[in-house]
């Protein structure tokens, strides 16, 4: 008897994963692949072949799981890819005690429906959505690549498809980026040829009131640039004996902060522009002294654009924002002169990338000693975040070059998750269009490819298409690389998978009105799905 194959099974399925708070980071994010195991160790095919079942644990403890069923002697496959962890629910409030219970808050929300926003009771009153943490982000797509492998384990597809759901999408990826290595040994052990990647992510919004339904052939690549600036120290009552780096950060982020000179498009779709994510100065507690040492980091998206470009771009903006702080400077220390017996001095700010602080350093006091130096620095921080870390590996080094100061050091922290496009990959482009037709013909429901998936998702980690030139510009730059951080470069490219993204509709990710359309989610999707993958095996 089939376990997940009704919409019924398939909600009461969801609402056991949903049921699992697994917050990144959190005890119940490393029970849950366990519990998932447990759940598909039901069919009769993983009790009979017990090895295409694992578990895979991680170097923090955490585990990702694999699901492998086998048409025979085939060796094509495709690849099913879902995330099981979800970003926390403080933004639920007087919900937060049911936002994992989706049944319940979904009562609760019909309840009180006068009070939620319009959009959310129009849907509401349909009695066709699901509310909770996870329901569309991305639990619904887990359970859906369940129903699938129970289908791949009744034979009703024509080669291999293998199961992969992981923790920490949400944050830094680590669970796609630890299982490449285990998807190529995978494919040595068993005979496999990964053919494609399906992604389930839910249909992103691309404007309030966006009711078009999408297939992604792609998905967007994300850096994070962070920017050092190292002014120099003063007592309040001389500002003009130093430099204030919040002001030089103000001037950084006013010239970075929505920039769209950063934007790329391609047909229609157009990357969001640059936004701050974290600025602080490293003043620690109060006192007269002005804050001479702050950091910045940008959230910034691509399509095409090389590492290259970027660095070379962010290279210019604080070149220019540097101008700007020096004018600034000199206009009002002139100014300052007229009201006192004071002589202006022209301030000069460096604009070093982290390489070429590095290599500074080095020159002062040598490689090994920096090295050495590094390797305490980040030991004895072990656990902190990489964003705090990487600030504190720049700060240091800027310490030891104070002979720069005032100086804007540009680096990158993790994490770095690479633009995919399969768009033009000739598999992708005939199942799209099969897609495309399927939809309309057998459902009436009309379908827009966007090259690219908003949202950031681990389709990121099937392929590499950055050269390596591109990349040495990230790499080089980011004082974590090969120091806690680090991407299977060498085996992205042997992976080289071609991607898709098919997923149900959903509303308001990473908000507390996250919310999931179960009629087809769950009525037509699966048929969407199995459409796919039997699709991709043939063409």
């Amino acid at each position: 008897m089939p376990h997940w194959q009704s919409k019924e099974d398939l909600v009461k399925l969801l609402s056991t994963l949903v049921g699992q708070a697994s917050v990144t980071g959190s005890e119940i994010e490393k029970i849950l692949p366990g519990k998932i195991y447990g759940e598909l160790n039901r069919l009769i095919y993983f009790q009979e072949h017990q090895p295409f079942l694992q578990l895979h644990s991680m170097d923090d403890g955490r585990q990702f799981l694999t699901a492998l069923v086998k048409k025979h002697d085939a060796a094509e496959t495709i690849v099913l890819v879902s995330h099981f962890d979800v970003v926390d629910v403080e933004d639920y409030g007087p919900y937060k005690e049911d936002a994992f219970n989706p049944l319940k808050l979904t009562g609760r929300f019909e309840e009180q429906i006068d009070i939620l926003p319009k959009d959310v009771q129009k849907d509401i009153r349909t009695g066709e959505w699901l509310f909770g943490r996870g329901v569309m982000d991305m639990k619904a797509g887990v359970s859906l690549h369940m129903a699938m492998i129970e289908q791949a384990a009744l034979g009703e597809f024509s080669g291999n498809i293998l199961m992969l759901t992981v923790p920490d999408e949400e944050v830094n990826s680590a669970g796609m980026i630890q299982a490449v290595p285990a998807l190529l040994d995978l494919a040595e052990l068993h005979g496999l040829q990964y053919k494609a990647c399906l992604n389930s992510e839910p249909m992103f919004s691309n404007f309030p009131g966006d009711t078009n339904n999408y297939i992604y052939t792609g998905s967007l690549g994300k850096v994070l640039p962070g920017f050092l600036c190292y002014g120099k120290e003063t007592h309040v009552g001389e500002p003009f004996s130093g430099l204030n780096a919040n002001y030089m950060v103000s001037e950084l982020n006013r010239e970075l902060e929505l920039n769209v000179d950063f934007c790329e498009m391609l047909g229609n779709e157009v990357t969001p522009p640059p936004t701050n994510l974290i600025q602080r100065d490293l003043k620690e507690g109060y006192s007269v002294q002005i804050p001479h040492i702050a950091v910045s980091y940008f959230n910034l998206l691509m399509m095409k654009r090389s590492l290259k470009e970027i660095t070379d771009s962010l290279v210019r903006i604080a070149k220019c924002s540097s101008l700007r702080i020096e004018e600034h400077y000199m206009t009002q220390a002139t100014k300052f002169a007229s009201l006192q017996d004071f002589q202006p001095q022209q301030v000069k700010i460096n604009v070093v990338t982290y390489e070429e602080l590095y290599e500074a350093a080095s020159e002062r006091i040598g490689k090994k000693e920096l090295e050495l130096r590094q390797s305490n620095l980040i030991q004895r921080n072990q656990g902190i975040d990489d964003r705090n870390l990487s600030t504190l590996i720049v700060t240091e080094l800027a310490s030891l070059c104070t002979h720069l100061s005032p100086m804007i050091v540009i680096f990158y922290s993790p994490p770095y998750y690479p633009a995919v496009y399969s768009s033009e990959n000739e598999m992708i482009h005939t199942t799209l269009q099969q897609l495309l037709e399927f939809g309309k013909t057998k459902y009436g429901l009309d379908f827009i490819q966007q090259h690219y998936f908003p949202g950031l998702s681990d389709l990121s980690y099937t392929t590499l298409q950055d050269s390596e030139a591109s990349l040495a510009s990230l790499t080089g730059n980011m004082p974590l690389y090969d120091r806690g951080y680090s991407l299977p470069l060498e085996q992205l490219r042997l992976l080289n998978m071609p991607v898709i993204n098919v997923g149900p509709i959903g509303r308001d990710a990473h908000k507390w009105t996250e919310r999931l359309h179960i009629n087809y989610a769950f009525e037509i999707l699966p048929d969407f799905l199995h459409f796919t993958i039997e699709n991709l095996l043939k063409n």
